[in-house]
């Protein structure tokens, strides 16, 4: 299915402040209120879909992970964390960017910056940290392998 539609996920891109990922998406009408405006619940929704594909772009394999692939435990990313700026209004039919950049990196725990944007024109803010957890509760090192791929 990937192959069919390799934009599904976003891109990851190279900018002057590094790497990030860019997932494009258009306002529907189920992602409005009563106003017409954008509501407030479908920004974090879509950030959530881009940090998933900016983590599944950069090998993270979100079933494995949840199956125990690589003899570790089955785990999960889980948001600890998140500061929200609703900086402008989205409307139905607009076209938006929600750009994923990593921030910090800690030894379970993924900082991140992300904004959504209307061209260039940034209508939300967000700082997000997630943990990784196991399904027993415990906290858990992200692997070797996930933060070589952040460093690239």
């Amino acid at each position: 299915m990937d192959k069919l539609w390799p934009d599904l996920a976003g891109r990851l891109r190279v900018t002057a402040g590094g790497r990030e990922h860019v997932l494009p998406l258009r306002v529907y009408f189920e992602d409005t209120d009563f106003s017409g405006l954008v509501y407030h619940a479908s920004y974090v929704r879509w950030c959530e879909r881009g940090r998933s594909d900016f983590l599944r772009l950069i090998g993270n394999d979100h079933k494995a992970l949840l199956q125990g692939a690589d003899g570790r435990e089955p785990a999960a990313f889980v948001v600890r964390r998140m500061a929200l700026e609703y900086l402008k209004p989205a409307r139905i039919d607009d076209v938006l960017e929600v750009t994923t950049r990593v921030k910090e990196l800690g030894a379970a725990t993924l900082t991140l910056d992300q904004q959504i944007r209307r061209g260039d024109v940034v209508l939300f803010e967000a700082v997000v940290t997630v943990v990784l957890v196991s399904q027993s509760g415990r906290v858990l090192r992200l692997s070797r392998a996930l933060r070589e791929a952040m460093d690239r």
